[in-house]
């Protein structure tokens, strides 16, 4: 399904979206009931989704701590001891009994994870609001500021929203052109197990808990608070309500505490945290809380620009344009969504918060599709691939420091179900960071989930030259090595090392099986991560001895290898895909984000991932075309593959897999909530970047310049006299 808007005649965009040279999303209706409507928000901690209807603005609330259940273990105890008789099995090619066995010993307890939720919502009822006109709402990307602008009985209506990262809030602005003309009531309403009461004459609160999931009972506790600050007019709260009566304008405060302190500890003082922000902010005038918002907010965007000219077509709203983008020339929309994944990055992850999920950090459910939670085979990734290349470096952090977490709880992982050192995940990870084996054996029993997110410290070294922060992160990297050189075993046909059991990221390779030894995405990802810890041990002058280990491990990996239609095999034998036009492609993992295919350092191979990306298609769930995109750029071959492009921006709903899809051509351009809600916009923003990295991290770092924010010695980073990065249209 398509989302559809008709053009308008002689549309033109509004003042202020020109004003920010187009960088808006911006609509002539509100998003009604439709959550995938609504624009969002966020801080890094704090998300919202900002509906602007005019007779109740809707804003849909989050707090990147809120999960479902509490902290627990999910490592097998059973795993250990099935291991050898699952390992003999998949070498005799008897893989439908491995994978029962896997079932059977090695899935997590519980065998899925746990959920991201939804605090809830706080709505604004303004009365007598029927024969408005000149309406228009927008999200300017300049200023991470959402914004309703309409005509009302003779009077102009103006709000704005922001979630600002220095204070701590999001923040409502109402305003009017004539005084007192603000009249509304507010409250929360939440799905969770809640209170709502009115602790002070301005004031509403929402206290709850976070629910129930996989048996694991609801343990963040969470407070949210609502706050008027009114200029003429009265405020008053009872009993959760609050309410406003002919104000000059308006500022309304919504903080939100979590008792979540880390994976392992959810004792935190959450009310103390809600109280605190509010009582910082209240304290500041609006303009001053806008303009903190503002240059913090700028500070990171404003240091790369995108410009690829301007046609007509920028003159219609988002919804229409998205519609119409295959039949028109609109260059500026793909300037725009290359932005718009920045844009999400920012407000999604900054340092001291949780890494962006599959939703980000936007969430209107209990139960979300695939939990909201951490995919690692592909959707975590791909969130943060625009993070360097586009001069984003700090919102790689939360990454960083969620490794150092599994790092604990997988190496418990290792030692029970493989009977292993250093640390395992695999292909999902929840607030909690649990690292065992989810879902089922078919697509959970991936061993390299804590491998590639290793692989992701070195690649961020590369890029920022920070010694410091590999000195910081090297454990991790020789822990996640370490696990590997004590669970592979010699493959007894072709006498490589393998990983055993694992799979080619959730696709069968024979009839509802996909348990093998040695895929080609895990070597792929090894030989990455047994270099990357030799060279890192040589910049760090440390373990000469491990470092003779892996690589000595690294030459008995398997090659990558040809198969009989020329393409990349993708297991150790030539074996066809049960479903051709699968949303995976792991074993190009070479190609993009690594950089171990290119076309002239491997021709062979690049000729062979080209054949595999033609037998793949160009059509996709919304994450997979946004991958696609970034390996035709990896193949020099961006501008030919314009197709791929319009068919991120119109999909919707790919039939069958809708949970999974994404609708990337949805009216907000943020695609479906379900998992490419951000990972198909991030990789999207990541595309032009991967043009000018198709060699190395250390290769886009000679072509793209940008600015260190905390200069040290150790930082090798080019720096422009104007402190901004620029790309140009090629020609």
């Amino acid at each position: 399904m398509q989302w559809t808007a008709v053009a308008r005649a002689g549309s033109v965009a509004p003042s202020e979206v020109r004003a920010a040279n187009d960088l808006a999303l911006w609509y002539d209706r509100g998003a009604g009931t439709d959550w995938l409507r609504a624009l969002p928000i966020g801080n890094g901690r704090l998300g919202a989704m900002v509906f602007g209807n005019v007779d109740t603005e809707r804003l849909q609330l989050n707090e990147d701590t809120v999960w479902g259940g509490g902290p627990y273990d999910q490592s097998n105890t059973k795993g250990l001891a099935a291991l050898p008789e699952i390992r003999r099995l998949v070498f005799e090619d008897q893989w439908s009994q491995a994978q029962t066995l896997i079932d059977q010993n090695m899935l997590g307890k519980p065998a899925g994870q746990l959920a991201y939720q939804t605090v809830g919502n706080i709505r604004l009822a303004f009365p007598g609001t029927s024969g408005f006109t000149e309406y228009n709402r927008q999200l300017d990307l300049t200023t991470a500021v959402t914004s309703v602008n309409y005509l009302l009985n003779g009077v102009r209506y103006k709000r704005e929203v922001f979630a600002s990262a220095p204070d701590q809030v999001i923040v409502v602005r109402l305003t009017a052109d004539k005084p007192g003309s603000i009249t509304f009531s507010a409250t929360f309403d939440s799905p969770q197990r809640t209170t709502l009461t009115s602790p002070d004459s301005s004031t509403v609160a929402l206290d709850g808990v976070s629910g129930n999931f996989e048996g694991i009972t609801g343990q963040v506790k969470f407070l949210a608070l609502a706050k008027a600050v009114a200029e003429g007019g009265t405020v008053t709260s009872s009993g959760g309500t609050l309410q406003v009566s002919a104000a000059d304008s308006v500022t309304l405060l919504v903080s939100i505490g979590s008792s979540y302190v880390n994976y392992k500890d959810v004792s935190g003082d959450y009310q103390g945290i809600a109280r605190g922000h509010l009582d910082d902010a209240k304290g500041k005038a609006y303009d001053t809380l806008r303009s903190r918002h503002v240059a913090d907010y700028q500070e990171l965007f404003n240091r790369t620009t995108l410009d690829l000219g301007r046609t007509d077509a920028a003159d219609q709203p988002t919804d229409v344009r998205i519609t119409q983008h295959g039949a028109v020339d609109d260059p500026q929309f793909s300037a725009l969504l290359f932005q718009f994944g920045r844009y999400l990055l920012i407000s999604s992850s900054r340092p001291g918060t949780q890494p962006a999920n599959l939703q980000g950090i936007w969430n209107d459910s209990m139960s979300p599709q695939w939990d909201s939670k951490y995919t690692i085979n592909a959707n975590l990734p791909m969130n943060y691939w625009p993070a360097d290349t586009t001069n984003l470096s700090e919102c790689f952090e939360p990454v960083f420091s969620m490794i150092q977490d599994l790092t604990v709880t997988g190496a418990r992982t290792a030692q029970v179900q493989y009977g292993a050192g250093g640390w395992v995940t695999h292909h999902n990870t929840d607030a909690w960071r649990a690292t065992s084996v989810v879902d089922g054996a078919l697509w959970g029993m991936w061993q390299s989930g804590g491998a590639w997110l290793a692989t992701m410290i070195w690649d961020h070294y590369r890029f920022t030259g920070d010694v410091e922060f590999l000195r910081k992160n090297y454990p991790a990297m020789k822990g996640s090595a370490q696990f590997f050189l004590d669970t592979l075993v010699e493959e007894p046909k072709l006498g490589y090392l393998v990983t055993n059991p694992s799979n080619s990221p959730e696709l069968p390779h024979h009839a509802n099986v996909s348990v093998a030894a040695g895929p080609t995405m895990d070597n792929q990802i090894l030989r990455d991560l047994f270099d990357g810890c030799a060279e890192a041990s040589e910049v760090l002058g440390v373990d000469a001895s491990f470092r003779a280990q892996v690589l000595a491990a690294k030459d008995r990996l398997p090659p990558m290898k040809i198969g009989s239609r020329g393409n990349i095999q993708e297991w150790l034998y030539d074996w066809v895909e049960t479903e051709r036009n699968h949303r995976h492609i792991s074993h190009l993992y070479g190609l993009h984000p690594s950089h171990q295919i290119t076309k002239r350092g491997t021709p062979e191979l690049y000729n062979a991932a080209r054949r595999t990306l033609e037998l793949r298609g160009d059509d996709g769930t919304g994450w997979s075309l946004a991958w696609k995109i970034n390996y035709w750029a990896r193949m020099e071959e961006g501008p030919d593959r314009r197709q791929l492009r319009r068919h991120l921006r119109h999909r919707r709903d790919a039939a069958a897999e809708p949970q999974r899809s994404g609708a990337t051509g949805r009216p907000t351009s943020t695609s479906s909530r379900p998992t490419a809600t951000v990972s198909s916009r991030y990789a999207a923003a990541s595309s032009p970047a991967a043009t000018r990295s198709a060699t190395s991290p250390a290769a886009a770092r000679s072509r793209w310049r940008r600015p260190s924010p905390t200069p040290s010695r150790s930082r090798r980073r080019p720096v422009t006299p104007t402190g901004r990065s620029r790309c140009r249209r090629s020609r």
